[in-house]
């Protein structure tokens, strides 16, 4: 088993090269870093949404690409569960042909690496088990438009996440149906169904992640969303959600699922998604991108052109733990020089989903920088910095998600 599995982030660092760490070195302000923010959506609010996401609610949305669509932050609303039309799209490829998704129980996945190998229809799969799961859905770049660096890749805000219910067969369920896993395997590699470029190597493009098979407790191959099929854009007919993982690692249109003693070759395994130092080049040797870190936003007030009454305000936003459920959520009104301690609103929905709080509280005429601290269960804290890295990765840094607004 790889030795950065199960580590915490700022052991991360110190395995990665000694990443500086700190945004105050060349960081962005929170207000400036929100209104820098706030320009780049009012930019991207003019794309319309591609044919495939057509069904969306495109006045909650910012689309960056036909492949990259954020939520806006005003938009997460108060329900906990994330409406599906409102839920943000991203894609490493073209997403495949619209067809898939007519007849999705024929869709066929094949499993190796197992005692009896053997290729099952989504209808076939619809025998062997059923487990509902609500999981943060969330982008691995999730806050990358505020790293100073300007890393490549969609300069997401808070909007590359959400949190919805996944429906399928357990991973555990489809083992014991073809014999368990063989001895020696050591991961889970997750093959996408995107159509390959004529003429290319496939490791070069392919979306092909592996997975720690530590990992596969609460592991499901998803064919239902919210209690509905699973879109296109969400990875329809069939994908797999690995609870706490980043979305990289939860493939869509999954069409292989095999048990290995190594990780994936592909490239988006072996370099692309690994934490690595300002400047270098991903590599083998650095910590995938996996698991997601304790983060918590402010929902509203949300826009930093936004005028807020005076008086008294109910502060909201959303909080996850990552790979334990968010126990504690504090909320600045200062710019994180005093805290104090909101409360959770709504159902507990279990470990991997995210819990909205609230902070009812006054506020007075003038700026306020709105900020919120989650702690999770195994008491890891929401760092006030965050953890520089080539590609603005895992950003959970409570003072980069601090909204300016205006009380009058």
């Amino acid at each position: 088993m790889e030795q950065l599995q199960n580590i915490s982030r700022r052991r991360m660092l110190a395995t990665t090269g000694g990443l500086v760490a700190f945004a105050g070195l060349g960081g962005v302000p929170g207000i400036a870093g929100a209104q820098k923010a706030a320009q780049g959506d009012a930019a991207a609010a003019a794309k319309p949404l591609p044919a495939y996401a057509a069904w969306k609610d495109s006045d909650s949305l910012i689309v960056h690409s036909a492949n990259t669509i954020e939520l806006r932050r005003s938009a997460f609303g108060s329900g906990g569960i994330t409406p599906l039309n409102r839920l943000f799209v991203r894609n490493n490829l073209n997403p495949p042909s619209e067809e898939i998704t007519k007849d999705p129980d024929a869709w066929t996945v094949e499993v190796q690496g197992v005692g009896k190998p053997r290729s099952f229809t989504v209808a076939e799969l619809k025998t062997l088990g059923l487990a509902s799961v609500p999981v943060v859905l969330q982008c691995s770049g999730n806050g990358r438009a505020w790293f100073p660096s300007e890393p490549s890749g969609t300069k997401w805000t808070v909007g590359a996440a959400g949190c919805v219910i996944f429906s399928g067969v357990p991973v555990k369920a489809l083992l014991e149906a073809v014999g368990g896993i063989e001895d020696g395997m050591a991961f889970m590699t997750s093959t996408g169904g995107e159509e390959m470029p004529a003429g290319l190597d496939p490791n070069t493009i392919m979306v092909e992640r592996s997975v720690p098979v530590s990992a596969l407790d609460d592991a499901i191959l998803a064919w239902e969303v919210n209690g509905v099929p699973l879109p296109l854009a969400h990875g329809g007919p069939l994908r797999v959600i690995i609870p706490g993982y980043t979305g990289v690692n939860n493939v869509k249109y999954v069409k292989k699922v095999a048990f290995t003693k190594d990780q994936s070759p592909a490239k988006i395994q072996q370099t692309g998604y690994r934490f690595a130092p300002l400047g270098a080049k991903g590599a083998p040797e650095q910590a995938s991108i996996w698991e997601m870190p304790v983060k918590s936003w402010i929902t509203y007030p949300a826009e930093p052109d936004e005028t807020v009454k005076a008086g008294k305000v109910q502060i909201r936003g959303v909080a996850m733990g990552g790979m334990t459920e968010a126990s504690k959520i504090e909320v600045s009104v200062n710019g994180g020089k005093d805290w104090q301690e909101a409360h959770f609103v709504g159902p507990d929905l279990g470990p991997y989903a995210w819990r909205e709080f609230v902070l009812s509280t006054t506020l007075e005429a003038g700026t306020h920088e709105l900020a919120s601290r989650a702690t999770n269960a195994k008491g890891d804290v929401q760092p006030e910095e965050r953890l520089e890295n080539n590609r603005g990765y895992l950003n959970n840094s409570w003072r980069d998600h601090m909204v300016p607004v205006k009380v009058a």
